[in-house]
């Protein structure tokens, strides 16, 4: 398709500056914002004192274009995925048999922060506490990339997030942002694809969040009870969350709680008989506490929201009350990058997805990068140093059982990385390889450029505000993440799905020469689509 390495239009560098003044006063006035990060030096106040200001989010100054036909394709297989992690989540003995500490080829057994979660998991469903709720909420996101091969594009499935899946409200905004900027200066006529109103898809990824959240709600019983939104302290990207609360408010009328781990250590607890998730409110400390339907974690997908065994205690306190968990702990094992693994090989689509039709399997099954199991043969005392992982380095990526950005390793730096796993896996018989997977690098298409625009850094010089404007303009890989929800259990000895809808989508786009993705972690900005045919 030539629109893609065509891509960006000329715009002179008037129009551009114009364009970004436009872009940025609009997102400021949209709550398409963030907290402006800690000047240096200077302790963050973010939780003792209300925010003072607000900064725009990262964000491109044109939406990227993207092949219609493959946006259809991933909004079709997203009910399909829905279905599929559902079931995995409820599949005790596969996640057991992968994500466990106990079984050979666990994950848990080599990585601490897995073990740790799965141990807690095991801990609760053997006191019953899944007896006392059998519902689980998924809110997902499925993450891809275009794929270039002999002249043609495909699609392909970066990974499949189960926990924390951010930016939606965000995302619908930088949507809205693009389609404004299209009607209010036609892009300066610089391309006849901006002038084409049905080449902008319509998101509506907050509603459907909102829905999926709500239908918990709903199914927990409690009409006055709370949402528990599980947040990070001094968490910059607190307007994406709050977005959820407003309309969580507006249009069901439900309140939401915010919390952090330290927080709920000493607000939180399950009351003895009903098992009900109670918190106390220290602003009014003679109201009765508040009574928790559904807990939604926007945190405890990285290992340093734990930084004592007293937050996985808290964490595990949460698990055991009879509140609507999303995810609950086998939910947010299933999406790790071992679950995504073991779901290319010969047959285990088919053992989760028996009723799916087969051309549809093929067609997710086509969304799959080659994925490797990286465990070190240590049979002669681990000389075989991964022998075809090093032959393939420059077209691998490795990673890791973590969410969040900034954790893989690529091409150029997998033979040092390897060597440093043969070294510590020599004195133990269970390799810590075994909780990295290789897959396959997804090549993106070449050429594809983008003006990305970004907030000066507390600090900047008048030269760097100055070499900002207008976006910079850089040679990009944009990231497409479909948005669903899945309210499902086992009710009387049967695994049941509730419901489950496909919701939504974004677009994140990075500069070609960066490795990493994460919007949070600085890598990316947020984008939106213009389709293509």
């Amino acid at each position: 398709m030539s629109a893609l390495s065509s891509w960006p239009p000329t715009l002179t560098a008037s129009q551009r500056e114009e364009l970004h003044k436009s872009a940025t006063t609009w997102a400021l006035s949209r709550g398409l914002c963030y907290l402006p990060p800690p000047i240096p030096d200077v302790p963050s106040t973010s939780l003792i004192l209300p925010p003072a200001a607000a900064i725009h989010a990262p964000l491109s100054l044109l939406p990227t274009p993207f092949p219609r036909s493959l946006f259809l394709s991933s909004q079709r297989l997203q009910s399909v995925y829905n279905v599929l992690y559902s079931r995995v989540a409820t599949d005790t003995e596969f996640l057991d048999r992968y994500m466990g500490c106990e079984s050979e080829e666990g994950v848990g057994k080599v990585d601490s922060f897995t073990g740790k979660l799965w141990e807690g998991w095991k801990s609760v469903r053997e006191e019953g506490g899944y007896d006392r709720q059998p519902l689980h909420l998924g809110l997902f996101r499925s993450d891809y990339l275009l794929h270039t091969s002999n002249n043609s594009y495909s699609l392909k499935q970066v990974e499949f997030n189960t926990i924390s899946s951010s930016f939606g409200p965000l995302s619908e905004r930088v949507a809205a942002l693009h389609r404004y900027l299209a009607a209010s200066t036609s892009y300066y006529d610089s391309s006849p694809l901006l002038n084409d109103k049905n080449r902008f898809p319509h998101n509506e990824t907050t509603k459907g969040l909102v829905e999926g959240l709500a239908t918990a709600h709903k199914a927990y019983g409690v009409p006055n009870a709370h949402i528990l939104f599980v947040v990070q302290p001094s968490e910059r990207n607190v307007f994406d969350q709050r977005w959820l609360e407003y309309e969580l408010f507006e249009s069901h009328s439900i309140k939401v709680t915010r919390r952090t781990l330290d927080e709920l250590a000493t607000d939180a607890k399950v009351d003895p008989t009903s098992h009900s998730l109670l918190i106390s409110n220290p602003t009014s400390p003679n109201s009765p506490p508040i009574e928790i339907s559904t807990i939604y974690f926007r945190a405890c997908y990285t290992p340093t929201d734990f930084p004592t065994p007293s937050h996985y205690d808290t964490r595990f306190l949460l698990e055991r009350s009879r509140a609507i968990k999303c995810p609950s702990l086998p939910l947010q094992l299933a999406g790790g990058k071992k679950v995504q693994e073991v779901l290319t090989r010969p047959g285990v689509l088919e053992h989760f997805l028996p009723d799916v039709d087969q051309n549809v399997l093929t067609e997710l099954r086509g969304t799959f990068m080659g994925m490797y199991s990286l465990d070190l043969d240590i049979s002669d005392g681990g000389n075989t140093t991964f022998p075809k992982t090093r032959a393939k380095h420059l077209g691998l990526v490795l990673k890791p059982q973590r969410e969040g950005g900034g954790n893989n390793v690529y091409k150029e730096d997998i033979p040092a990385f390897l060597d440093s796993l043969s070294a510590s896996s020599s004195s133990t018989i269970h390799s810590e390889s075994k909780a990295w997977i290789a897959m396959d690098l997804i090549q993106t298409p070449p050429g594809v450029g983008g003006y990305l625009i970004r907030s000066p850094p507390p600090g900047s010089s008048k030269e760097e505000i100055e070499a900002g404007r207008g976006g910079a303009q850089a040679e990009i890989i944009s990231e497409l993440g479909i948005f669903g929800y899945s309210l499902f259990g086992v009710v009387d000895g049967r695994k049941k799905i509730e419901v489950e809808k496909t919701i939504g989508w974004l677009v994140r786009t990075k500069g070609k020469e960066s490795n990493e993705g994460g919007v949070a972690t600085g890598f990316s900005v947020l984008d939106s689509l213009l389709l293509v045919d």
